[in-house]
């Protein structure tokens, strides 16, 4: 299984990136949430030699095919091969309201985008003429001028982050591999999104998920101190919560019975109840979406759950640990 590093989106990320190559981590990714996450990476991409590189994840609806596979394309040519895009949907609000663009049907909608991507990529890879036209996006012009011809270095896989079935159904049958949402839990993962990452392989003519990759980023409760524990499971019951207030999110807590507990948590958000949010998830929430448990016992819980599943996977970890703290569990990780 592949470790990944998740860079924090601040300024000089490069360097954190140039930090975790030579930590021993095998990919790099970096969100798209208060800043582009594609100069970071150009620049990265300059300063590193092995680690992949990707966006976990970039807004598709908040770009259009065009200038997506455009940025992808360049990402891959910066890194001499080593880019992997990862896209989302995000939810309607943050497309509407933040990025004034339109939202119909996102699963219908995404489905169309990536396709429309790779119909551009095959244009300038052999030269036929671009000739998309779906529902939601429409590209059928491409002169010389603009077409930078075949990549070097292929096309960079795509990675579909999702929640919801017809989402990870979308990411089975024209994406390259899927992104599992933090917010989520082994039950949901085995009752649902495996079900429908097969069902949308079946769909594109592929019986099983050989040669299709599976990130998971699991929430992680540890320390060495006491101190350090308290800490961060204050801040993983915060995210658990924040996540469980989205009513996008509301049937991984419906699979375990917890639906009042999303209508809560929604109720709190709207009135800014941040912290009080946190208190409501208790001690059987958490262990159901973090792994809750000693340094030393990281590695061997994580692939206990998910060993099966994961092609790669990350810490996700809301609070700040001493440097070097995650190196014996990535090594561990990466052994097992």
């Amino acid at each position: 299984m592949k470790v990944d590093f998740t860079l924090q989106g601040t300024a000089g990320e490069w360097d954190a990136a140039v930090a975790a190559e030579g930590e021993g981590y095998d990919g790099v990714w970096l969100s798209e949430i208060k800043h582009d996450p594609f100069p970071a990476l150009a620049v990265a991409a300059t300063r590193t030699e092995r680690v992949e590189l990707g966006t976990a994840i970039a807004l598709a609806f908040a770009r259009n095919p065009m200038s997506l596979a455009v940025l992808a394309n360049d990402l891959q040519l910066y890194s001499e091969g080593r880019f992997i895009l990862g896209v989302g949907s995000q939810i309607k609000p943050h497309i509407t309201k933040r990025f004034g663009m339109p939202w119909s049907a996102p699963a219908d909608r995404m489905r169309e985008y990536l396709l429309a991507m790779r119909a551009i990529w095959k244009n300038w890879e052999t030269g036929e003429s671009l000739r998309f036209v779906g529902e939601h996006y429409t590209h059928t012009l491409m002169t010389p001028f603009f077409n930078p011809g075949p990549n070097p270095h292929g096309n960079p896989p795509i990675l579909l982050a999702g929640v919801g079935p017809r989402m990870t159904a979308v990411a089975g049958e024209v994406a390259d591999g899927f992104f599992v949402h933090g917010f989520t839990t082994e039950r949901y993962l085995r009752e649902t999104t495996l079900p429908a990452l097969l069902a949308g392989r079946k769909a594109a003519g592929k019986e099983n998920l050989d040669g299709f990759e599976i990130s998971g980023l699991p929430l992680i409760v540890t320390g060495d101190t006491d101190e350090q524990v308290a800490t961060a499971d204050a801040a993983v019951r915060k995210q658990i919560a924040f996540y469980g207030s989205t009513p996008a999110y509301r049937p991984v807590l419906e699979a375990h019975g917890w639906g009042e507990l999303g209508e809560e948590l929604n109720g709190l958000s709207k009135r800014g109840e941040w912290d009080e949010m946190g208190r409501r998830i208790d001690d059987d929430v958490l262990n159901a979406f973090a792994i809750v448990t000693p340094p030393n016992k990281v590695a061997a819980e994580l692939l206990a759950r998910y060993g099966d599943i994961f092609t790669r996977t990350g810490f996700y970890a809301p609070y700040p640990m001493p440097d070097g703290f995650w190196q014996p569990i990535l090594r561990d990780v990466q052994a097992g």
